[in-house]
């Protein structure tokens, strides 16, 4: 059995109290769900949710969307890397010959969460420190400049002005309440002075991490549509993603932001393949030192690294970003040869690592 992708979609990204405030994390999976369940019902619906009020938030959305009352549901929680996992696991489980037909992601509502303190990630006796602290100890104990963030965050910003102006994350969005942008488009403002005059938020007068080189917390949305091979050939799909492999790792967790080094490094070395190999990475952006760091570690070149830009403009609404790696991904695919190889990877809270391989078949 072989899991390939065949379809993929987000909802536009608001800020936290923003466009999307008044939307439960329920109501902003339901379009995807309602989207990607068009072709056929699925088996199940697996979804990541980190912030919302607890019971099986997958269940609940798909009973939201419609779906029949047979369609199972399961949440998953591994903090920011929840919809990559999920997406994983959908597609472990048709390999596995489970089922035939999952739609996986991952959706957040930062707005309406109940929860005004962040989980813990760590016991006392380690040290659970916030993460931007941990952003600073990662800038400290790897050498990460500030120049080097800056850098890569003033890149990210301008792939994703644009990306907008010319209307391409249009492909990747869902409508919701009539909402088909995402709310930092009506936002689009020169950055370089605003990255370069940006003050240090967690260790003020020595730090390294700014707003401008972090990410904006966001609600939203992302899921993606997985296939049995022979099943989605059936029914006509012409570009897919089939899944290879993946790899999960951890590290000390008070340097999140290299977790997915290892992740890379472990997913590589089982593929017998190298960084050369993969035609495009996406990496979330939770911190611009995550990407600037990974890509220094690994040698990978920007033009290889989330070509659209990423959450430092659109925001990172936990769950979903992973999952909108992905949908981000399958449009990319568009473009590539058949046969190329493109990953995403993604690091968490605790000090977990995911990256997922997949293969461009067109």
């Amino acid at each position: 059995m072989q899991a390939v992708i065949v379809q993929a979609k987000r909802t536009p990204f608001g800020d936290k109290n923003g466009m999307l405030k008044d939307y439960r994390p329920e109501q902003l999976a339901t379009p995807l769900i309602r989207h990607l369940s068009q072709m056929m019902t699925p088996d199940d619906v697996i979804l990541g949710n980190v912030v919302g009020g607890g019971g099986n938030m997958a269940r609940l959305s798909a009973l939201e969307a419609g779906l029949s009352l047979h369609v199972p549901g399961m949440t998953i929680d591994r903090q920011c890397a929840s919809g990559l996992e999920a997406i994983r696991t959908a597609c472990v489980m048709i390999q596995s010959g489970e089922g035939s037909m999952y739609i996986a992601g991952g959706t957040e509502s930062i707005s309406r969460s109940p929860m005004k303190e962040k989980a813990r990630f760590s016991p006392e006796w380690i040290g659970d420190p916030h993460m931007g602290e941990a952003a600073e100890l990662t800038a400290s104990r790897f050498c990460v400049t500030r120049k080097e963030q800056d850098d890569y965050a003033l890149l990210s910003w301008e792939r994703s002005i644009d990306a907008m102006k010319h209307g391409t994350y249009s492909e990747e969005i869902v409508s919701i309440g009539g909402l088909s942008i995402d709310e930092a488009a009506a936002k689009i403002r020169p950055m370089a002075r605003l990255i370069e005059r940006a003050k240090p938020v967690f260790l003020p007068g020595k730090g390294t991490v700014t707003a401008a080189n972090s990410c904006k917390e966001a609600d939203g949305a992302a899921a993606v549509a997985v296939m049995e091979r022979s099943l989605a050939e059936v029914n006509g799909c012409q570009t897919m993603l089939r899944y290879v492999g993946s790899a999960v790792t951890a590290m000390h967790p008070h340097f999140p932001a290299a977790s997915p080094i290892d992740a890379i490094k472990k997913l590589l070395h089982n593929e017998k393949i190298e960084v050369e190999d993969v035609a495009l990475f996406e990496i979330n952006e939770a911190f611009a030192l995550k990407v600037a760091l990974i890509a220094r570690t690994l040698g990978i070149p920007y033009d290889r690294i989330n070509r659209r830009g990423g959450a430092l403009c659109l925001g990172h609404p936990y769950s979903a970003s992973g999952a909108a790696m992905m949908v981000r991904l399958f449009y990319e695919a568009h473009a590539l040869p058949n046969g190329s190889y493109v990953m995403a990877a993604i690091g968490s809270g605790g000090g977990v690592g995911l990256a997922v391989l997949y293969q461009v078949l067109s």
